[in-house]
């Protein structure tokens, strides 16, 4: 779908919107107005009017994306439209103006739609580049399956410890414990990893986990020959925990890019909206 959209049934969306823009340019063209061209004529009612409409078609995606049982097209389709027609609108509004722009609430609309459409097309760079990265970080298998591993590795490090002294079940326990990645969006938009861990009774900062690396390599530079097979073998575990962390990480920080730009597309197209109805208002009050 992500690979698909824009080429859907043939880009028919595509031929649609340059149809419609073809059409508004045509009409602008051969368009002879008493005054300089303005969204005051009867050509600029009109592309008002279409613009305005394609504003609230556009905003219904939001409902429509969520209407699982919906018979009204597909899904797919509803977003190349979205896609291919939300540019095409920006044609359409800079006719239905003449190209003319102030300082005033009608330019208030027009840049929130440029901002609308900008984030719009972030999004679908995002939803069709980022699943396959997702993919390929993941390794084939899903969020949960990583974190089960990672779990897997903890209940091996506390079978593991069970026969060495008390300080390595202190420093495993703490370890599980306290490792942590991002828990806000920006936190695992930047992947960062706060785990931390109590090493001989002081806590550390334990990110990427680095301390409890150098403790253990340090105890085994200085292990009997009793010990020193389970401490190189905890050493191993914790190798392939900092690995599967650092997966799960860039999982969780690709994901919060998926996400993050709804944030600023969502309250611009509210926006957007309000903007375009205090436009209306002052059309037909004022002009």
């Amino acid at each position: 779908m992500h690979e698909s959209i824009l080429a859907f049934r043939g880009r028919r969306y595509l031929w649609v919107a340059a149809g419609l823009v073809a059409l508004c340019c045509a009409a602008y063209w051969f368009d002879d107005p008493q005054e300089p061209a303005n969204g005051g004529t009867v050509l600029g009612y009109t592309l008002g009017t279409i613009g305005a409409l394609m504003v609230v078609w556009l905003t219904w995606f939001g409902v429509r994306k969520r209407r699982y049982a919906s018979r009204a097209g597909t899904l797919q389709g509803w977003l190349s439209a979205h896609v291919y027609l939300g540019i095409a609108l920006l044609v359409v509004v800079l006719l239905h103006a003449g190209f003319q722009v102030g300082w005033n609430i009608h330019t208030l609309a027009l840049a929130l739609m440029v901002l609308v459409i900008a984030s719009g097309l972030y999004g679908v760079f995002i939803y069709m580049a980022y699943p396959e990265r997702l993919s390929e970080n993941r390794g084939g298998a899903g969020r949960s399956e990583l974190l089960d591993q990672l779990e897997e590795i903890d209940r091996r490090s506390r079978r593991l410890v069970a026969d060495l002294p008390d300080e390595y079940d202190e420093f495993v326990s703490s370890g599980i414990q306290r490792s942590a990645l991002g828990s806000t969006l920006w936190q695992r938009l930047r992947n960062q990893d706060h785990s931390q861990i109590r090493i001989a009774g002081t806590l550390r900062e334990n990110p990427g986990q680095e301390a409890a690396m150098d403790w253990l390599a340090e105890q085994q530079s200085r292990a009997d020959a009793a010990t020193a097979p389970a401490i190189a073998e905890l050493s191993a575990l914790l190798r392939n925990k900092r690995q599967l962390m650092g997966k799960i990480g860039e999982d969780l920080r690709l994901q919060a890019a998926i996400e993050i730009w709804l944030y600023a597309h969502v309250p611009l197209t509210a926006a957007l909206l309000m903007a375009l109805a205090a436009h209306i208002l002052a059309v037909f009050l004022y002009w």
